[in-house]
C-alpha cells in the first residue's frame, strides 16, 4: 500500500513538471528484493510546491526540504496522535546541497537544487545513494551504489572523513548496515571510523541509544558488536561491555569462553523479532562480572555480580535516557536471571510468584538464550514451559482471600504488619493450604493474634 502511494506521489509530481524518484534505503531494499520499512521520495519541487500539490501534509523539516505526505485517512491502519509515522506516510524531500555542520548533526545551510546528482552527493553511503524511477523502472546511480551492493561493501559517498564530520552518528550507522546486511566495511571507511571514534560523544545519548537498539534487535547483534569493537566505537559508547573482553569464566559452566564471547553468543540466540528491553537485558545480564571476578580455591567466581550488574545497568539506562518503564524491565531482567538456577527448589508459592513477574516471557526467553550460549541444558526452560501450560492463570494470580478491610475488621491496626499478614495468607493460598475465605480468616486469627 505504501509503495503504491509513493509511486502515486511521484506520478503527481511528474504531472506538475517536477523530477521525482524513490531514494535511499527503500531503493537499496528493493534491489535486494527485501520489503522496505518505509518509502522516501526525492524531488526538484520545493517544500511549498509539494504542500500545494498535496494539501494534507506535515512540514516536519521544511527548512531542510522535508515534507511528510500521509496515506489517505481511510487507508491508515490506525489514527496517529499528531503526525503519522513513516510507516503510514511518505517523506518527500527537495533536492538539496548541505553546507557546514557545526553541531556534527545538522547542516548550517541548505540550498535547494534541481540536480539529483547534487542531492545524492550529500548522502551517507553509496548503497543508500541510488535513485529509482518506478514509472520507467530505471535506477539512477551516480555514486557506485549498485556495484557496492553486489560486492557487499559499506562505503561512504566521497571522503569518509567529511561524511563523518557532517554527522557523527553515521559511524554507528555504518556498523549497523554492515551487520544487518552482512557486508564488509570498506577499508577507508573503517579507518576513518577508527580515527574519529571518540567524536561519537558529541551525538545525543538518545540517538546513540536508538542506533544501538536497532543493532540489538535487527537479528545480527553479534556481528554488530564485533564490528563496534573492531572499529573502536564500543569502548566509546558502551565501555562496560568492552571490559567484558578477556574476563575468564569457569569452564565447567561456560565452555564457550570469556564473558564477552558468552554475551555475544547469547545475543545470537535471542528470538526474532526481539523486544528492545529483552535485547538490552540480554546485553547487560552479566555486566557486573568484570568488577566481581576472582579466582577462588575451587573455581572462578563472581560474587554478587547480579547486585553489581543491576547498579551498572541502571547507570547505563540513565546515561542513554531510557524511559522509566523500559529501564525497570531491563533492570528486572538483569536482577532475576540467576534465579532460574533455583527453580527446582522453589516452594509452589515462590514459583507462582516467579511465573507472574511482569514481562515473564522476556525473562524466560533470556534464560533460554543464556543456557544455549553456555552449557546448552534446557531442562529448566522446558520445566517452566510445562508449568505455564499446566497452571491456569487464576491459580498463578488468584483473587485474594483476605483484604486490608478484613484485617481492620479483625482488630489489626494499619501499618507494616499488614503486608506481612497478607503475604502469609497469599503464600498459603498459592501453596494450596488455604482455599476458602473462612479458612483464611481463621488462619489470620491463629497465626497473627491481635
Amino acid at each position: 500500500m505504501l509503495k503504491d502511494f509513493a509511486i502515486s506521489i511521484i506520478q503527481a509530481l511528474h504531472q506538475q513538471g517536477f523530477q521525482a524518484y524513490l531514494v535511499g534505503g527503500c531503493v537499496r531494499d528493493l534491489l535486494l528484493q527485501r520489503e522496505p520499512a518505509d518509502y522516501d521520495v526525492a524531488t526538484s519541487a520545493t517544500p511549498a510546491q509539494v504542500m500545494e500539490i498535496f494539501p494534507q501534509t506535515y512540514a516536519v523539516g521544511a527548512q531542510f526540504g522535508v515534507v511528510l505526505v500521509p496515506l489517505p485517512e481511510e487507508q491508515r491502519i490506525r489514527a496517529e496522535d499528531v503526525v503519522p509515522s513513516t510507516s503510514q506516510a511518505v517523506e518527500v524531500a527537495t533536492f538539496r546541497s548541505d553546507h557546514g555542520y557545526s553541531d556534527g548533526r545538522r547542516p548550517d545551510e541548505v540550498r535547494f537544487s534541481r540536480d539529483p546528482r547534487e542531492d545524492v552527493a550529500r548522502r551517507d553511503f553509496t548503497i543508500n545513494g541510488m535513485l529509482l524511477d518506478p514509472l520507467n523502472n530505471e535506477v539512477l546511480d551516480f555514486v557506485g551504489g549498485r556495484k557496492d551492493l553486489e560486492a557487499g561493501i559499506i562505503r561512504t559517498i566521497g571522503d569518509p572523513a567529511k561524511r563523518f564530520e557532517e554527522d557523527k552518528l553515521r559511524m554507528l550507522r555504518a556498523v549497523r548496515f554492515a551487520a544487518r546486511l552482512e557486508y564488509e566495511l570498506e577499508t577507508e571507511t573503517l579507518a576513518a571510523i577508527r580515527r574519529r571514534a571518540q567524536e561519537i560523544e558529541v551525538v545525543s545519548r538518545e540517538r546513540v541509544r536508538d542506533e544501538l537498539t536497532k543493532m540489538l534487535t535487527e537479528g545480527h547483534a553479534r556481528r554488530a558488536f564485533l564490528l563496534l569493537d573492531e572499529s573502536g566505537l564500543l569502548r566509546e559508547v558502551l565501555p562496560e561491555i568492552s571490559t567484558m573482553k578477556g574476563v575468564e569464566q569457569p569452564p565447567e559452566f561456560h565452555p564457550e569462553g570469556d564473558v564477552f564471547v558468552h554475551t555475544l553468543l547469547l545475543l545470537e540466540n535471542l528470538p526474532r523479532p526481539c523486544p528492545p528491553t529483552l535485547a538490552w537485558g540480554a546485553l547487560l545480564h552479566d555486566v557486573g562480572k568484570p568488577a566481581t571476578f576472582r579466582v577462588a580455591p575451587d573455581r572462578i567466581r563472581f560474587d554478587s555480580h547480579v547486585d553489581v550488574g543491576v547498579k551498572i545497568a541502571q547507570e547505563i539506562c540513565e546515561r542513554l535516557r531510557f524511559s522509566n518503564h523500559d529501564s525497570a524491565q531491563i533492570l528486572a531482567l538483569v536482577d532475576n536471571h540467576m534465579r532460574f538456577g533455583h527453580v527446582s527448589r522453589m516452594k509452589e508459592s515462590t514459583l507462582k510468584k516467579f511465573l507472574r513477574m511482569p514481562g515473564f516471557d522476556e525473562h524466560l526467553a533470556l534464560h533460554r538464550a543464556d543456557s544455549l550460549a553456555s552449557h546448552g541444558n534446557l531442562r529448566t526452560y522446558e520445566f517452566l514451559q510445562k508449568k505455564l501450560a499446566e497452571i491456569p492463570p487464576e491459580k498463578i494470580r488468584p483473587a485474594p482471600l483476605v483484604t486490608g478491610d478484613d484485617l481492620i475488621a479483625a482488630g489489626h491496626v494499619p501499618g507494616p504488619k499488614f503486608r506481612e499478614i497478607l503475604e502469609a495468607v497469599e503464600d498459603a493460598q498459592l501453596d494450596g493450604r488455604l482455599l476458602e475465605r473462612d479458612a483464611a480468616l481463621e488462619f489470620v486469627k491463629r497465626e497473627f493474634p491481635v
